[in-house]
């Protein structure tokens, strides 16, 4: 549509594409959210994509930049100075080796109880370094509590001198209390000041102390290193001390009962007569044992006499090995051989009959007569054997039967002596142990065995280890920005009042009919003067979506009004009128506010005979017209203040005004008064066609404009939209601004509710 500044006061004509309104009937109003338009509610919002979440964490980072920069900023300088105000302190660091045993000297030699598994044995170990037994020998040994130059190095808290003031109630402490007090302080100074740091996955610990005087720090942390080392070597001295007591007092308890057994035993072996040789076997029992013996010899030899007589007492022949041994059967067969021999030669010269024959046979038979006789002598003489061995086994058997006798008798009669022999024993053996681990005990104690080694000696610090400066200010940077933020978001969640569309849409349950930029330059009005404003194209967008609110197009009678004062109802409602006017639309502007009116001055008109005046019946409708600088665009001010407006409202003749002025106007808007606690704005809005809600970013809270649409909904005016006017997207955060091409570079985020057309003009 063209810009038609020149259309003639009484020229009907109208844009062609707005409708023209039925008087007699009020046309129905499809509003956005009736068209499908988008309810922003918190469950949408908490539904929202981490993106999204992300960006409005940005946005309030960049909204409340500055106090997150003065928060940080002031954590900055605070950090700073009381780092340069911090008393320089040096640590002293030495590591030690804990063992989970101690070497032995002597098997059995150590007597300190094994404490659980490795774990609990290293956390009882950092435990005891931490003790304040540790610290009271530290002091004790350095006598920190009579060095001024320690107990001067660290001033008493505040807290500490207010409790030893209460403490002392006012009396005046004696010599050993002053010194008990020092040294009590010492050692807390002491507990303070160091720190114990396992090192992960070793048996190693650094133990450090910290103090102003670089030397002192180092003296101390050695000190705790050697009090550690020698604690661990006294408790290993007394466990030994009282162990050496104790076996002391059972080796002589066992030594009294080991001779009271001996002599009980010396006593019964005398009375029963029983010698034991052994400490195994007594004399009957070995003189049974040596006659078994015996009798085992015997029998071989008897079984050997048996087999040598049974194999000779039947042979008839010299070919017995028994006969052929024998040297008198030897020489007599080499004699008879020989004769033999020299009978064969001569019997081949001889006769047998022949003398010389006849006598060398005679000395053959003669010497085997003496052979026969020798046979039988050895014969008499193995039965001889055999008989003798025979009647010795015999003997031996008698004997040891009655051995056996005596034995069991003896055997029966030990019984006794057994048990007071094996009490002995025991008592021998209990006494011997205990004498042995005594002696054990003895040598391990005189050892200084230990567990604990010194792996780097402390050395004296050079460098302060606090304050470091530029870790603390990074500290400080970091806890302020944290604080900063967490301010900024506190303040965001606790802020309540509208100040975007989102919570426009939210609270208002009313669609986004625009939004209005805040301008920077005073009075407002001065903007209207450049057609290519932010401000000017906000509004002509504003305008474009009022032509969209209804199903006939513009509605012909329009109020505008706002939850309070100053949110820019008025601007608006003279934007809306001037846009139209401007379009060639003939616009009637009114100025409804007839406690605190303000049109006037804003259009630099005098405010005579106006609203109150006709509907007072004072003048009639054209009397209260007056001319501006757009020849389509006529204002009636809202008068000379009445007593009660809500009554002069609500009488019939604004119905009259708007009746007969839409016969001359194509569009009438009323700058209605606040709603706040009046009915004037609700008697506004039910008569006109269509209802703008203004509110001011950050000027109303969401309950005080729930509360106000409540009210204004009891007369069922047709709200169409919502306004929200001075936005200051820079400080919302949103990091843009408006500038000429606001309907189009505008972010996604401020446009949601801003469906227009392309500007109609202007």
């Amino acid at each position: 549509m063209t810009h038609n500044e020149n259309v003639p006061a009484g020229d009907d004509r109208r844009p062609s594409n707005i409708a023209p309104i039925q008087q007699t009937q009020r046309p129905a109003f499809v509003g956005y959210a009736d068209a499908g338009y988008p309810n922003y509610s918190d469950a949408a919002i908490l539904q929202a994509e981490p993106a999204t979440n992300l960006r409005e964490y940005w946005r309030i980072a960049n909204k409340r930049k500055w106090l997150i920069l003065g928060v940080t900023g002031a954590f900055f300088v605070m950090g700073v100075i009381i780092s340069l105000m911090m008393t320089p302190l040096y640590t002293a660091t030495v590591r030690l080796q804990i063992d989970r045993n101690v070497a032995k000297v002597v098997d059995g030699g150590n007597v300190t109880p094994l404490e659980g598994t490795d774990i609990e044995f290293l956390k009882t170990q950092y435990e005891l370094l931490q003790s304040r037994g540790l610290a009271e020998r530290v002091v004790v040994a350095l006598k920190l509590g009579d060095s001024e130059a320690f107990q001067g190095s660290r001033g008493p808290s505040l807290l500490g001198s207010l409790l030893g003031m209460l403490s002392s109630s006012g009396d005046t402490p004696t010599k050993g209390n002053q010194r008990a007090e020092r040294e009590r302080r010492s050692i807390d100074l002491v507990l303070q000041s160091r720190s114990v740091r396992p090192i992960a996955g070793s048996r190693l610990v650094d133990v450090s102390f910290t103090d102003p005087d670089p030397v002192m720090a180092q003296r101390i942390a050695t000190a705790l290193a050697s009090a550690y080392s020698d604690s661990n070597l006294d408790k290993r001295f007394q466990a030994n001390v009282y162990a050496k007591t104790f076996l002391e007092d059972q080796v002589k308890q066992l030594k009294l009962r080991l001779e009271e057994s001996e002599k009980q035993l010396l006593d019964f072996a005398q009375k029963e007569q029983i010698v034991a040789v052994s400490e195994k076997a007594s004399i009957a029992e070995n003189n049974l044992a040596s006659a078994n013996a015996a009798l085992g010899v015997l029998v071989s030899e008897r079984i050997k006499s048996e087999q040598l007589w049974r194999q000779v007492e039947n042979a008839s022949q010299i070919n017995m090995p028994q006969l052929l041994s024998n040297k008198v059967i030897e020489g007599l067969r080499d004699q008879r051989n020989l004769l033999a021999t020299e009978y064969q030669e001569k019997l081949e010269t001889f006769k047998p009959g022949y003398p010389a024959m006849v006598q060398i046979q005679n000395k053959v038979d003669e010497i085997d007569r003496q052979l026969s006789v020798e046979i039988q002598t050895i014969k008499d003489s193995l039965k001889a054997g055999f008989a003798s061995a025979a009647a010795q086994e015999e003997e031996m058997k008698k004997q040891i039967e009655q051995l056996r006798v005596e034995a069991l008798d003896l055997q029966k009669r030990s019984i006794r002596y057994n048990i007071l022999k094996r009490e002995v024993d025991t008592n021998r053996g209990l006494y011997e142990g205990l004498l042995q681990r005594h002696k054990e005990v003895d040598v391990a104690g005189g050892v200084g065995a230990n567990n604990i080694f010194i792996v780097d000696r402390a050395e004296v610090p050079i460098a302060p280890s606090s304050p470091k400066l530029v870790r603390s200010i990074l500290l400080s940077l970091l806890l302020g920005l944290g604080v900063g933020v967490g301010a900024a978001v506190l303040q965001e969640m606790m802020d309540d009042s509208v100040r975007n569309i989102d919570d426009l849409e939210r609270v208002t349950g009313l669609p986004s009919l625009g939004v209005i930029p805040k301008v920077s330059r005073e009075p407002v009005e001065a903007e209207f003067a450049d057609p290519r404003s932010p401000v000017m194209e906000a509004y002509r967008s504003l305008c474009t979506s009022l032509q969209l609110t209804t199903a006939s197009g513009l509605p012909k009678s329009l109020a505008v009004t706002s939850a309070g004062p100053a949110e820019g109802k008025s601007i608006t409602a003279m934007a809306i009128a001037r846009h139209f006017a401007n379009m060639g639309l003939k616009v009637l502007l009114v100025d409804g506010d007839m406690r605190n009116p303000s049109l006037h001055k804003k259009m630099a008109i005098p405010n005579g005979a106006g609203l109150s005046s006709y509907l007072a019946g004072a003048c009639a409708p054209p009397d209260t017209f007056q001319a501006t600088d757009i020849a389509t665009l006529a204002f009636m001010s809202s008068g000379p203040l009445p007593p009660s407006a809500a009554d002069l409202l609500a009488g019939p003749r604004l119905h009259s005004l708007l009746r007969v002025g839409l016969e001359v106007f194509d569009l009438i808007v009323i700058d209605a008064p606040p709603v706040m606690g009046m009915a004037d704005a609700s008697i506004l809005a039910n008569t006109v066609e269509a209802t703008v809600f203004v509110v001011g970013a950050g000027q109303s809270t969401s309950g005080q404009i729930g509360a106000v649409l409540k009210r204004l909904r009891l007369g069922h005016p047709s709200l169409i939209g919502a306004v929200l006017t001075k936005f200051d997207a820079v400080a919302e955060g949103y990091g843009y601004g408006y500038g000429y091409d606001y309907n189009y570079g505008v972010d996604q985020k401020l446009s949601a509710g801003d469906h227009s057309v392309p500007r109609l003009g202007g």
